[in-house]
């Protein structure tokens, strides 16, 4: 009699459970929440916290926090510094999203086909994804040498350097700037080629062979079918890397240091070094704050504009 009392009692209380879970709604919620958890402790309590700390004069060296207002936010705009970091930072972000992009494309199209060994391709082109970020920067650092670089040794072997040119790769402006982009090409290439890849993957086979049928040769087929069904999933490409490239600092970390003469130094580095080297976590957080706006901006045009190319 008590079992049959208590099942009775407990029943009541297991219907709105079992409503929720039956609701998809509900239970969509239900299994997103973990992740919203996770990144709002990740991303919010620190961009909250970096908020605090701009509108103060925290350093490292002190516990006393004092209310300064807008004037961290002044003292960087009025720095020659913040402003070539800031165009670094397009630049860097710009020449080397455009270039995976590109590549990435063209691999994707290789790697659709069916050949022999394909599947080491695949593997050998994911190995920069999957290898720590750090390890394969200083693998570069070794690669950029100035006494022992192996790109200089082997265009001295190949006749292409004058007998008194040794470039230095990361001791020159032009040339650290085009080495901090080749090292962010050859890493978020990768990833760029399975997205692309998987939407080549998505396109019906139908169309390919009403294509083949109507005489379309290769060029038509990928300015007319090829590249207009794979637009939305380039431009899910291209924001991945925009945002993993434009708050990244650990290429221009290892390589650079933000030199020579500040010529590679971007908005992540120069907050860090400002920040944790320099120890003015104020205006450190000052100037990480400036990638919020810049990174909303590119986020919303690229979804309009792919938003746009779905509906078309």
């Amino acid at each position: 009699m008590s079992a049959h009392v208590s099942a009775a009692a407990t029943a009541p209380a297991q219907r709105p459970v079992r409503r929720w879970l039956d609701d998809d709604q509900w239970l969509g919620r239900l299994m997103l929440a973990p992740a919203v958890i996770y990144v709002v402790l990740l991303v919010g309590f620190p961009f909250l916290l970096s908020i605090y700390y701009s509108l103060s004069d925290a350093t490292v060296g002190s516990r006393a926090l004092h209310f300064v207002g807008m004037e961290n936010f002044r003292r960087i705009l009025e720095s020659d510094t913040f402003w070539r970091s800031l165009r670094n930072a397009l630049v860097f972000t710009l020449a080397s999203q455009l270039l995976v992009v590109v590549l990435a494309k063209i691999l994707a199209m290789a790697l659709y086909g069916d050949f022999r060994g394909k599947w080491l391709v695949r593997l050998l082109i994911l190995l920069p994804w999957v290898a720590p970020i750090s390890l394969g920067t200083i693998g570069w650092l070794w690669i950029f040498d100035p006494v022992y670089s192996i790109i200089n040794w082997t265009l001295r072997a190949l006749g292409l350097l004058a007998p008194n040119a040794w470039p230095i790769w990361l001791g020159q402006p032009n040339l650290a700037m085009a080495s901090v982009i080749l090292v962010d090409v050859w890493r978020l290439l990768p990833l760029a080629t399975v997205i692309i890849l998987a939407g080549l993957s998505g396109i019906p086979q139908d169309i390919h062979d009403a294509a083949a049928m109507d005489g379309a040769g290769f060029w038509r087929h990928l300015f007319r079918i090829n590249i207009p069904l794979v637009m939305p999933i380039m431009l899910v490409a291209l924001l991945f890397g925009i945002v993993f490239t434009f708050t990244d600092m650990i290429i221009i970390f290892v390589l650079t240091r933000g030199g020579p003469y500040d010529t590679t130094q971007v908005l992540a580095s120069l907050a860090f070094f400002t920040g944790i080297q320099g120890g003015d976590l104020a205006e450190g957080a000052a100037i990480s704050l400036f990638l919020f706006p810049v990174l909303v901006a590119v986020v919303i045009l690229l979804l309009t504009i792919a938003r746009r190319t779905e509906v078309t």
